[in-house]
């Protein structure tokens, strides 16, 4: 930086001008808008760790100041100046412990319990989302789970709005190989798109919520055909799931949503896999290739290295 821009200078001189003085009451006001200032110098000289702790400032005035949406503003700004502070890092390959990326996600927590606090649970909703595609762009599946979690949680009012936070759940759960946890979400998101997405007229689902019930009874089926539970372990739910895949079963709901030709194509895998005919499965894969997301995709092909090597060998 230059030299006349020193940022501990700067940083002193404003927080001076808030320390209580004898018969003088501090201007938390001007101090707010000095460190905001102060952020927004240091960004465009590439020093995001340093913004973020003059935004952290600034949201200790807004809080002086109840102002609980120029507070949850501030830390969310400081959230994102160590986070790209965190990004830089490593880029750069710089050696350390991730602290900025531990100071982003606090900054993070206090934001959203300043929203929650003052009724603002679609802005804490929308937080909880950026923290987990953050940690989950990070490669860090695992601790994105809770924040999508709680984000399904805080959105619960809204049953799409809840179910596709839901959905990240489950494609976090896939990514860290918890097959059965993915499995249990994604129960649960059809359970919820049956209750809520039903027509008042005929009490089918329709619209966004049919397509919602095809993407996850496809991915249940493949998750049943690769985790292969016993009988005696398999839940009724799932073992109905896999029961509308016989030949003597005709589950025309299912069909309604998933369409004939993907219907019969998922017939066709379950039987395979039963029978373990790998030729039928080979071929059905390249059917049903372009009609499957990149997730289900990838559980097809674990299921059939998995028939190919069954002591496990191929998840």
């Amino acid at each position: 930086m230059e030299k006349d821009s020193d940022v501990l200078t700067k940083y002193r001189a404003v927080t001076n001008k808030l320390k209580k003085r004898f018969l003088k009451k501090p201007n938390v006001s001007e101090g707010s808008e000095e460190f905001a200032s102060l952020a927004k110098t240091l960004k465009s000289q590439e020093c995001p760790q340093y913004a973020g702790f003059c935004c952290l400032a600034q949201a200790r005035c807004e809080h002086t100041l109840s102002n609980p949406a120029g507070e949850a503003q501030a830390l969310t700004d400081a959230a994102r100046s160590f986070l790209e502070a965190e990004q830089m890092d490593k880029e750069l390959r710089v050696p350390g412990f991730q602290e900025h990326l531990t100071a982003a996600i606090n900054c993070y927590s206090h934001a959203i319990r300043v929203h929650i606090e003052n009724k603002q649970i679609a802005l804490a909703a929308s937080l909880c989302l950026e923290v987990g595609n953050v940690l989950r762009k990070m490669n860090k599946p695992g601790e994105a789970i809770v924040h999508y979690q709680r984000a399904s949680e805080l959105q619960s009012q809204s049953a799409l709005d809840c179910l596709s936070a839901l959905q990240k759940v489950a494609e976090c759960k896939m990514e860290t190989k918890d097959y059965e946890g993915a499995l249990a979400v994604l129960t649960e998101m059809a359970y919820l798109a049956h209750e809520r997405g039903g027509s008042s007229v005929t009490g089918r689902p329709i619209g966004a919520y049919c397509d919602i019930l095809a993407r996850c009874e496809i991915t249940r089926v493949l998750l049943l055909l690769l985790l292969q539970p016993t009988p005696q372990r398999i839940r009724p739910e799932h073992a109905q799931t896999l029961e509308k895949y016989t030949w003597e079963s005709c589950d025309s709901l299912t069909e309604m949503y998933l369409g004939e030709d993907l219907y019969l194509l998922l017939q066709s895998v379950v039987m395979a896999c039963q029978s373990q005919d790998l030729m039928s499965l080979n071929a059905l894969q390249k059917d049903l290739w372009p009609l499957l997301n990149p997730e289900q995709n990838q559980l097809l092909h674990y299921v059939i290295q998995e028939l190919t090597h069954p002591s496990g060998e191929g998840i």
